[in-house]
C-alpha cells in the first residue's frame, strides 16, 4: 500500500493473531451502535470473523481494513481502510477507534493517508463513505476530509438514516 505510516500511526494488515483487539473495539459501545454490532461473545467470535471477512477484503490489491497502530509503542488504536462492499457502486472509506483514542486527530491522519491512496495509486475517480445520521463525530469528520453529502443510502428507522458521503477527486 501506499503508506504504510504517518508521522504518528502504522498502518498493517490485520491477522488472525489481532482477534483480541478486534474483541475489544467491535465490543465497544460505540462501534455497536454506530458501526456494526456483530454480536462477538467470546474472542474466539472475532477471529472467526478475522478469517471470513476481514482477510477475504484483501484479495483485492490495496483493499481491505488495516490495523492503526501508534508508531510510538505499537498500541493498537483502531482500523481504517478502503473497502469494496457488495452494497455500494464505490470504494468506501471504513474506520473505527477505540474511544480513548477519538478527538486526538488519529482518524484524520489515517484516513487522509488512505484517500491519498484511492486518489494516487489506485487513480480512482472518487470514494465514498457511509454513516448513520446519529453519528456526528463521524460526519463531522468526513466533512473535514472534504467528503460531501450525498444522499440518504438506507432508511433504518424512523428517525435515523444511512447516508452515504463522497469525496471526488476528478
Amino acid at each position: 500500500m501506499a503508506a504504510t505510516e504517518t508521522s504518528r500511526l502504522r498502518f498493517r494488515k490485520i491477522t488472525e493473531a489481532d482477534a483480541p483487539f478486534i474483541f475489544k473495539l467491535y465490543n465497544t459501545a460505540s462501534f455497536k451502535r454506530f458501526i456494526a454490532d456483530k454480536n462477538f461473545q467470546v474472542e474466539e467470535d472475532a477471529r472467526r470473523f478475522i478469517a471470513s471477512s476481514i482477510l477475504t477484503m484483501y484479495q483485492t490489491r490495496h483493499l481491505g481494513l488495516h490495523l492503526v497502530e501508534l508508531k510510538s509503542d505499537s498500541t493498537p488504536i483502531g482500523i481504517c481502510g478502503l473497502i469494496k462492499r457488495e452494497t455500494l457502486k464505490e470504494v468506501d472509506l471504513g474506520f473505527g477507534y477505540l474511544p480513548a483514542y477519538e478527538g486526538l486527530g488519529y482518524g484524520f491522519e489515517a484516513a487522509r493517508s488512505f484517500i491519498s491512496l484511492a486518489s494516487d495509486e489506485l487513480e480512482l475517480p472518487r470514494i465514498v463513505a457511509i454513516t448513520t445520521s446519529e453519528n456526528a463525530a463521524c460526519i463531522k469528520l468526513l466533512a473535514k476530509l472534504g467528503f460531501q453529502f450525498e444522499r440518504v443510502h438506507e432508511v433504518l428507522s424512523a428517525d435515523v438514516t444511512l447516508g452515504l458521503y463522497q469525496l471526488s477527486f476528478v
